[in-house]
């Protein structure tokens, strides 16, 4: 049956949409063509049939090709097929239209962020929020808070300086004036509670936003903007929020040179500690010194963690208590290994945006802090106290998240749940099985609300702008220096929806390599089924 209708000439059929929700086809009435491996036809006998006989064939492993287009651009690379892996789901049902090296582990870079995001709305719920508390004795008659106070972090990933400010202003409106004790900060939250300590930088830019690792209490993301405008003489700056006793030393050298281009002459700033006392202490002073090249007549941000994470939250709750008229006696510290926490009651807190608000973060920005504190709330869902880490803990969520679906998770290598990762891998057929899952789930429309939109918007802006899948299609980007990958949901020509998962690993395949070879492989398949 299956041969005769794939010699058959292009005839009418009748499309009926059972897609997955959040994404309707582009053409829900007559559509024309005969798929490349099986035909979308809506009469129930023939579809049952047809269906059956493309997931057989493909459950089978029918051998398939690369298209010939991403043979020639491998080829002229020097990139062997066996680096690109590749899977194509019918949305409505889930069978297999093609596949290609699909179960090999490869490096998913950011679409891997797809999975943690469709775990955490159906483990969490996308109502989840995380909280920031200001615990202490409440303050007494004299405005005197007798005691110390505590800063505890529960994990919310937009704890900023501004929400820090209202919490102390509340602690003003409550009558305190002066905390007589210590303010003590609370990571504990996940454990260990700095998993940045003793870990290699990630790449040469560990100053970075991307970059950042980050804890139950990363306070303003631990970055703080740098403001630079020049004239034709001479460079401003400008540090915000402004932190006791951090000074910025301007070394930069002025040049004639475009002001889109001002990164490729900034060269990593040096931090300088001057003062004998310990690092939470405002008796230290710290001048962190800017020096490369920038151009004339330009202005510019960025924003940058440069500061240790203890000195940057001492220094910024220093001075924005002093700027509400408040008095600090004490020191501002961390919590440390075997001390108790604070018991006292709750004096202010911050609450943060609703999990189906940080999807799109994870997702539409590809923010990987706010992915890797997201993945260890997965972790914190589970009661456990022997526990390692928080993290081992998040990935028994996930597996048998990825278990209870009867999606095959041998390969799947997890680490934080971002990407940003050289060791995290997953296949080409387990990832399209997350997203056709996450179009299932109830939480379907925030899940497929936060991908990118083709050729609208996020990491899929300036791509795929004459295919099908312009303004319809939802795909996930990822890049790293040696893998470029895309998951996600679009429209073909027929006006089937198709999940498609193409993912590219080689040190060959730079971004400006690779996208075009994948970007080819999504061409091919939206025009073929």
């Amino acid at each position: 049956m299956m041969r005769q209708l794939a010699r058959a000439k292009t005839i009418p059929l009748y499309y009926q949409s059972n897609d997955v929700p959040g994404l309707l086809p582009k053409n829900n009435s007559l559509v024309q063509g005969v798929g490349l491996h099986c035909v979308q036809i809506v009469f129930r006998t023939a579809v049952l049939a047809a269906g059956i006989a493309c997931a057989s064939a493909h459950a089978q492993g029918a051998p398939q090709a690369l298209p010939g287009r991403v043979q020639d651009l491998l080829a002229r690379h020097a990139i062997p097929e066996s680096a690109v892996g590749a899977s194509v789901l019918r949305a409505r049902d889930g069978a297999v239209l093609y596949a290609f090296n699909e179960k090999a582990a490869l490096q998913p870079a950011s679409t891997i962020k797809t999975l943690t995001a469709i775990v955490a709305l159906d483990t969490l719920g996308p109502a989840f929020r995380a909280r920031t508390e200001l615990r202490g004795p409440k303050p007494d008659e004299h405005g005197v808070v007798a005691g110390n106070v505590a800063l505890v972090g529960q994990g919310s990933v937009d704890f900023t300086a501004e929400a820090l400010a209202r919490m102390l202003g509340e602690l003003r409106l409550r009558g305190a004036q002066v905390i007589r004790g210590d303010v003590v900060i609370d990571r504990e939250w996940f454990q260990p509670a700095r998993g940045d300590l003793g870990v290699p930088p990630f790449d040469e830019t560990p100053e970075f936003q991307y970059n950042v690792i980050p804890d139950a209490l990363s306070l303003n993301g631990n970055l703080f903007r740098l403001d630079l405008v020049a004239d034709g003489k001479t460079l401003r700056t400008r540090m915000v929020p402004a932190l006791e006793g951090v000074s910025i030393d301007n070394a930069m050298t002025l040049i004639d040179g475009k002001c889109a281009d001002w990164e490729d002459g900034w060269i990593l700033p040096q931090v300088t500690r001057r003062g004998d006392a310990t690092d939470s202490d405002a008796a230290t002073t710290l001048s962190i010194r800017i020096h490369g090249t920038f151009p004339r007549n330009c202005s510019a941000s960025t924003q940058l963690n440069l500061i240790d994470r203890a000195d940057f939250a001492a220094r910024l709750f220093r001075a924005l208590w002093r700027e509400l008229g408040g008095e600090l006696q004490g020191t501002v510290r961390e919590r440390v290994a075997g001390e108790a926490a604070v018991e006292a009651p709750v004096l202010a807190a911050h609450s943060g945006r609703s999990l189906a608000e940080i999807v799109r973060d994870i997702n539409k920005r590809s923010d990987n802090p706010v992915t890797r504190v997201t993945y260890l709330h997965l972790g914190k869902s589970v009661a456990e106290a022997n526990a390692k880490s928080t993290s081992e803990l998040s990935e028994r969520v996930v597996r048998d998240w990825l278990k209870a679906r009867g999606i095959d998770d041998a390969g799947l290598v997890l680490e934080n749940g971002s990407g940003l990762s050289r060791t995290e891998r997953i296949s080409a057929q387990t990832l399209s099985r997350v997203v056709w899952e996450a179009g299932k789930s109830k939480w379907a429309p925030e899940f497929t609300a936060a991908l990118p939109i083709v050729a609208v918007d996020g990491g899929m802006r300036n791509r795929l702008k004459d295919s099908p899948a312009r303004e319809w299609g939802r795909f996930k980007t990822g890049t790293l220096r040696n893998t470029t990958a895309l998951t996600g949901i679009a429209p073909a020509k027929s006006g089937e929806s198709l999940v498609i998962t193409v993912i590219l690993n080689h040190d060959n395949a730079k971004s400006a390599v690779a996208r075009p070879i994948v970007d080819a492989m999504v061409e091919h398949v939206l025009a073929n089924h």
